[in-house]
């Protein structure tokens, strides 16, 4: 595999990419898609998912060259910027294609999502509404799969307002580890007005909430295994954070909470893929 291919890999954000696109899939099958459908579904919001990690990359190349940053291949020169402006284009164009192949108000949803996601790539990132294009990418994705299936009903307001809370404590809890260089090249997000402190509390505050709706939204009493998941959504937190408390390490706060929210996050796309079955 060639350099530039492997570049190009890497500017993606692969490890998100992937777990997006395995999460809608999932998603895609919990809710009785064929086959062909959760392929079409899985693709969509791959390319989506591109388009998004590239055009990030691209504009953030000066800000990551001047931090070091020899992690971003576009700023370390590995892949050229015209290389991924175009490989981010015909990923934003492939995304819309494949979407139509779909419904029309499906097709509408991940244009949404897409178009949401880019404007926080620019200009909404260095802006007090940072968080806004998360929740509304995060929302439509829920919509675009449901929708994507001929006949399908509505998506249910707790499963959109679910995600939305999701992508949103994940917007607070994505930015944890990168304050000291987002601080040193001007990014004002939501999270660095509030900082570090405010940030732990927002994420874990928005991912317990989104456990909760996508306990107690769908239908009928909540089972055991939600509210056990709601209280595992705070219970790891805290000790997490009693952790980082006692430990000597310098910095051992900010990374437990970025686990903590991480794990948080990991028992809500569970139940967000286990809640497309009552869709």
């Amino acid at each position: 595999m060639s350099s530039t291919v492997l570049g190009l890999v890497r500017a993606s954000h692969p490890e998100p990419t992937a777990a997006v696109t395995t999460v809608a899939g999932l998603l895609a099958a919990g809710i009785g898609h064929p086959p062909g459908g959760i392929a079409t579904v899985a693709l969509t919001v791959a390319a989506s998912q591109f388009a998004v990690g590239w055009t990030n990359d691209l504009l953030d190349a000066d800000r990551d060259a001047a931090v070091g940053r020899t992690d971003k291949p576009v700023a370390a020169g590995v892949v050229s910027r015209r290389t991924v402006a175009v490989a981010a284009a015909l990923a934003a164009v492939a995304t819309v294609a494949l979407a139509s192949t779909t419904t029309p108000t499906a097709a509408l949803w991940a244009t949404i999502g897409l178009l949401s996601a880019l404007l926080y790539d620019w200009p909404l990132k260095s802006t007090p509404v940072s968080v806004v294009p998360y929740a509304i990418s995060f929302g439509a994705l829920p919509g675009f799969v449901v929708l994507a299936l001929p006949g399908a009903p509505a998506p249910p307001a707790w499963l959109i307002g679910a995600a939305a809370l999701l992508g949103a404590g994940a917007h607070f809890a994505n930015v944890l580890p990168d304050f000291a260089d987002d601080a040193r090249t001007g990014v004002r997000g939501l999270p660095h007005r509030i900082g570090p402190a405010g940030s732990r509390y927002a994420a874990v505050g928005l991912l317990v909430a989104a456990t909760g709706a996508l306990v107690l939204g769908p239908p009928g009493p909540p089972s055991g295994v939600g509210l056990a998941a709601i209280a595992a959504a705070v219970v790891i937190p805290a000790g997490f954070w009693y952790a980082s408390r006692t430990s000597p390490r310098a910095g051992a706060r900010p990374v437990a909470a970025f686990r903590a929210v991480m794990l948080v996050a990991l028992i809500d796309v569970v139940l967000l893929v286990t809640s497309g079955r009552l869709v």
